[in-house]
């Protein structure tokens, strides 16, 4: 995880108050571990270590430290007594990092929540008048079935009804 910051700032409030906002120390601490947890720093220190040890070895007029290599002993205590400290406050930050990211997406979900549940009453709402408008066109459609069927029963009564010119007269 890298620690730049974007120019123009980081957009999430988690990244906001943790990045953008976080005291020095912090942001020191953060990037310390950052290197000290990469490639580059394991690359590095076995370079400076191979170069010490081969260096102590096999330099034969002067051994700034002879075998056990107790200053190199005492360079890699005193990083570790650092590195430690360094490393459990990154971890703390790392641990409210995540909780103010788990409770802005809780927040988020929230507010989406209450966004569903007002579309879905409006959905609820209109559906309603569309089963109104549904049961009234229904209404409709049986009152001129039954006119219609009132107007064909009332015309098969009547002579010529069928609309059939009768025989021996002209169309209009």
């Amino acid at each position: 995880m890298s620690t730049r910051r974007p120019a123009t700032g980081h957009r999430h409030p988690v990244n906001r108050k943790l990045y953008d906002e976080a005291p020095l120390g912090s942001r020191v601490a953060d990037r310390v571990t950052n290197f000290m947890g990469s490639w580059t720093f394991i690359v590095i220190q076995t370079i400076v270590v191979a170069i010490w040890v081969a260096g102590n070895a096999y330099l034969v007029l002067f051994h700034f430290d002879p075998y056990p290599f107790i200053f190199l002993n005492l360079a890699f205590s005193t990083q570790a007594a650092y590195a430690a400290p360094l490393i459990l406050l990154a971890s703390n930050r790392q641990s409210v990092r995540d909780r103010l990211t788990l409770e802005h997406a809780a927040d988020q979900a929230d507010v989406e929540e209450k966004q569903n549940e007002r579309l879905l009453q409006g959905n609820i709402e209109i559906l309603k008048r569309v089963e109104g408008l549904e049961q009234q066109i229904l209404e409709l459609e049986k009152r001129i079935m039954t006119t219609l069927e009132d107007h064909v029963a009332a015309g098969a009564q009547r002579p010529g009804a069928s609309g059939a010119p009768e025989p021996g007269t002209k169309p209009p």
